[in-house]
């Protein structure tokens, strides 16, 4: 069995960061230390040069012309400084005799410096050099009086102040760099942690959720939502998309408790005027005669209606029942659906309408029929007197079809949710205008297997109209 290992986002990131910045301060250390060490060394190497003809200029001038030779013991006096720091220095006249040898002198002082300026650089330094000698001569008047030989250590070397100024130098940067890290590591776990919260948010908000909706209770379930204020665009809409998603699971729920009560009732209605009915007749409380029959004969096809068209329902959201598309003229299809009607619309004093131009389309003749019979039924049963007006159009689609009545309208609160199973917008569930409750259901997904759109809208009642107007788009 592999063990598998995990890390979390926070960390994760703050992991990230922290080295990618610690390797970007690493890095730009090493390149400030290189490049002032660079810098600083070919400095020294000019400040020895300028210092060796320095000392070159300082014997110069201790040459006597009028007794032809250097001051001895002004000569000594400062070659004896220059021993201290670090310049072996000897002196000869023109014909090459010694005036004075730091080493001959003092030979132990000599020693000391040179070993102690070496131990400084091979040690603190890693600089492995050796004793290097140039010789400088001396003019007076543009002759030659003499020689100045330097001995020094090599390449280069620094003298105690410089040694102390490097240190310095690297210690502060060594400071600087762990303080920056520690900076650094403090900024990328406050950062990390201001990104991996709101989704560590997000992922106990799906989980909670998750619990809640699969908990089968009955009782009031909380509502969950988590704070979607962030300046990040991505945790924004990931914290809204988490509150969008748990808000559409409560509607859900509700819908599908209402669906469930809904059906229950449609189903109890009539199963409840049958019994009644049929234990009459058992009873000899009624008789079995045609009168009674015909009642429990109403209900049954209540009930065969209700179950043929969830049925419907159910294959067109699932895309099982397949469409019989044949080309066919719209206007007549519409024109046949009206007629069935138009006895029910006469008896309540509505007048029809109609507005139809020939409109070639294909599409299930028997379907689409469906949709308008659903409409037209509305129409008639929502409308007490006045007209209904059915007309088509070319629209964008293929031909745009508008069913208007001057009934009592749908309340601007309900027209989002009319095309919702079992939603009626007739709370009290009369029988005068009851009816199965998804014949818009049946109708919009009807179109939407078809392509097309189904909106509806209230007539405009600034120009005095009332009303619905429902139109299809195929």
């Amino acid at each position: 069995m592999k063990l598998r290992f995990t890390i979390s986002l926070q960390n994760r990131l703050a992991l990230t960061y922290t080295l990618f910045i610690s390797g970007a301060l690493g890095i730009l250390t090493i390149a400030i230390n290189l490049f002032t060490g660079i810098r600083f060394n070919a400095l020294i190497k000019e400040n020895i040069s300028v210092k060796s003809e320095e000392i070159v200029r300082v014997i110069g001038d201790l040459y006597n012309p009028m007794k032809g030779s250097f001051d001895s013991l002004t000569v000594e006096a400062m070659g004896m400084y220059f021993v201290h720091e670090g310049y072996i220095i000897t002196v000869e006249d023109a014909q090459g005799e010694p005036v004075w040898n730091a080493r001959s002198c003092d030979m132990q002082q000599c020693v000391e410096v040179i070993n102690g300026i070496a131990s400084r650089m091979e040690q603190q330094f890693r600089l492995n050099g050796g004793i290097q000698q140039q010789r400088y001569p001396v003019f007076y008047n543009g002759k030659t009086v003499g020689t100045v030989s330097i001995e020094t250590y090599g390449p280069f070397f620094y003298s105690e102040t410089e040694t102390q100024f490097l240190t310095s130098i690297n210690r502060l940067l060594l400071v600087a760099g762990l303080i920056l890290a520690l900076l650094s590591a403090g900024i990328a776990f406050g950062l990390s942690r201001s990104i991996a919260k709101p989704i560590l948010n997000a992922a106990d908000a799906a989980r909670a959720i998750a619990r809640v909706h699969s908990s089968g209770t009955n009782s009031e379930r909380p509502i969950i939502r988590i704070q979607d204020q962030y300046k990040t665009e991505e945790l924004q809409n990931l914290s809204r998309s988490i509150n969008e998603l748990a808000a559409e699971l409560e509607a859900g729920e509700r819908r599908q408790k209402q669906l469930s009560a809904d059906i229950a009732h449609e189903l109890r209605t009539p199963l409840t005027c049958l019994q009644g009915n049929v234990e009459a007749m058992i009873d000899g409380v009624y008789k079995p005669d045609k009168e009674h029959l015909l009642s429990c004969h109403e209900e049954i096809i209540r009930l065969t209606h209700l179950v043929e068209d969830l049925h419907i329902l159910t294959g067109l959201e699932w895309d099982t029942i397949k469409l019989n598309k044949t080309t066919f003229d719209l206007a007549k299809l519409v024109q046949v659906a009206v007629e069935q009607f138009r006895a029910a619309a006469h008896e309540k004093g509505i007048a029809l309408h109609l507005n139809l131009r020939e409109s070639p389309i294909e599409a299930d003749y028997d379907r689409i029929k469906q949709v308008f019979m659903n409409l037209l039924s509305n129409a008639v049963k929502y409308t007490d007197s006045g007209r209904i007006s059915v007309s088509i159009e070319k629209g964008p689609h293929q031909w745009d079809s508008t069913i208007a009545d001057t009934g009592m309208g749908i309340p601007e609160g309900d027209i989002p949710h009319v095309f919702e199973r079992f939603y009626r917008t007739d709370k009290s569930r009369n029988r005068s205008t009851g009816g199965t409750g998804i014949g818009l259901t049946i109708a919009a997904a009807i179109v939407a297997a078809h392509g097309g759109t189904i909106t509806v809208e209230n007539a405009s009642k600034e120009k005095g109209s009332t009303g619905s107007v429902f139109r299809v788009a195929l």
